[in-house]
């Protein structure tokens, strides 16, 4: 039984994605820098190639400015590499002129044979601070006009930031009839509203499980609204062992080196800093027990020196 009615109900199982460090270096030690785990094209091609070998369906490619690895140009190298993984490519709206990003998506898309998904991503660009509504309404009408690309033959919009009239859509038809499925993230009242409306997949990032419950039952209830049904997605990091104790054991060896200073100055170079969704995983910390659990399991110590998503299953596997 699930908390909210979700879209696909006849799948038996969660669908277990992976993550290529595009957004940030990979440490072995949190905070402290690694030449052999730096983002690049050549370890984190790497990583999509052995989540495809190990068997793994989807496998996330993340925006950021900061490393200088441009998404969609990566997702395009991973074409000819790749026969079988999805890959989930973060999309921030407005970074590309609408109709030519639709153009991009289809062109991948026809790529990969239709092994792309989308995650919209509402934010700021380097060197510029928008007011939160202003990126939502923007976001809101790429996707908007993303769609009328994808399932009209011409593409007629006015909105408050865009207006196109009379553009045909053949350049930018698709490999999947409609588009790539969406994936979307956001907690703010524009968000669910956003997501509710137009994406496939609701992402959010590590909380309490009640709290997610009700992140849940937040966006159901808008999706209902507009006659839709949506499914979850948690993005999260992992700590696997054999046992609890030396999963929390490799926790605590993880951040043994970290300067929360160098940890802060990590944090705040992320273009989602300031984000509503941040400031929860922050609390998150503050809340925690000495050992950094919030709740068993759910361990926040890895938000020390990470943005975005702040904290980590600590599990233990049984065969």
């Amino acid at each position: 039984m699930t908390v909210v009615p979700i879209k696909t109900p006849d799948l038996d199982a969660a669908e277990v994605s992976w993550f290529s460090a595009l957004c940030s270096d990979d440490y072995e030690f949190l905070g402290v820098p690694n030449g052999d785990l730096r983002s690049s094209w050549e370890h984190c091609s790497n990583i999509v190639k052995e989540a495809e070998a190990q068997g793994f369906r989807n496998i996330l490619c993340p925006s950021s400015y900061q490393v200088g690895q441009d998404t969609l140009s990566f997702v395009a190298g991973c074409a000819p590499i790749t026969d079988k993984i999805n890959m989930l490519a973060a999309v921030r709206c407005g970074e590309m002129q609408p109709i030519m990003l639709a153009r991009t998506i289809a062109t991948l898309d026809h790529m990969m044979k239709g092994r792309l998904t989308v995650n919209i991503i509402s934010s700021d660009f380097p060197g510029e601070k928008a007011d939160s509504a202003f990126r939502y309404q923007r976001s809101r009408e790429v996707v908007e006009i993303l769609k009328q690309s994808w399932t009209q033959d011409e593409i007629n919009y006015s909105g408050e930031v865009y207006d196109f009239q009379g553009v045909p859509t053949d350049p930018a038809r698709p490999y999947q009839t409609g588009g790539p499925l969406l994936y979307f993230g956001g907690y703010s009242p524009s968000a669910l509203d956003l997501c509710g409306q137009h994406c496939d997949v609701y992402l959010m990032w590590p909380e309490p499980k009640d709290q997610l419950a009700e992140r849940m039952k937040a966006v159901h209830k808008v999706a209902e609204s507009y006659d839709r049904t949506l499914d979850y997605g948690l993005r999260v990091h992992m700590i696997v062992r054999d046992t609890e104790a030396e999963a929390r054991e490799y926790a605590e060896y993880i951040v043994s080196k970290l300067d929360d200073e160098q940890g802060k100055t990590i944090r705040e170079r992320a273009l989602d800093s300031t984000s509503l969704g941040v400031s929860h995983q922050a609390k998150n910390r503050d809340l925690a027990d000495m050992e950094g659990f919030i709740e068993p399991h759910l361990w926040t110590g890895v938000g020390r020196a990470r943005s975005g998503c702040g904290a980590a299953l600590a599990l233990l596997i049984k065969f």
